[in-house]
């Protein structure tokens, strides 16, 4: 498990060139939270839009999420306490004005971009 890349994932990096190359410039790897720390992997902070890369193992993507056959509860449990850290993160940004978007490492950059770009965009046009 430590050799599993946390940050600059071949998703992160094709979407954040993708949002680059739209115009839209963010921050990188910020921390939103603390007690415990939660960082999101791009900011837009005038915006206060959190952007959360989530691994399709990593995180139980309802798509391609798969269970190992060894070791079983144990990555059963490190999963599901993955997916109520997210849920518990995405309820208290929220609840601090933040909108949260989660992106699935599988979903294609440019879509992703589009649906960042629009919520961006929005939340500039509201100030």
């Amino acid at each position: 498990m430590a050799r599993v890349r946390q940050k600059d994932t071949d998703a992160e990096l094709s979407l954040r060139k993708e949002l680059h190359a739209r115009g839209l410039r963010y921050r990188l790897h910020v921390p939103l939270l603390t007690k415990p720390r939660r960082v999101a992997d791009i900011v837009f902070a005038s915006a206060r839009v959190a952007i959360f890369v989530d691994g399709c193992f990593w995180h139980g993507c309802p798509e391609h999420a798969s269970w190992p056959k060894s070791n079983t509860q144990f990555w059963r449990d490190k999963i599901e306490t993955n997916r109520a850290r997210d849920a518990d993160t995405d309820r208290r940004l929220r609840a601090s004005g933040w909108r949260v978007v989660r992106v699935w490492s599988h979903d294609g950059a440019g879509d992703a971009a589009e649906r960042i770009e629009d919520i961006v965009r929005t939340g500039e046009k509201r100030k």
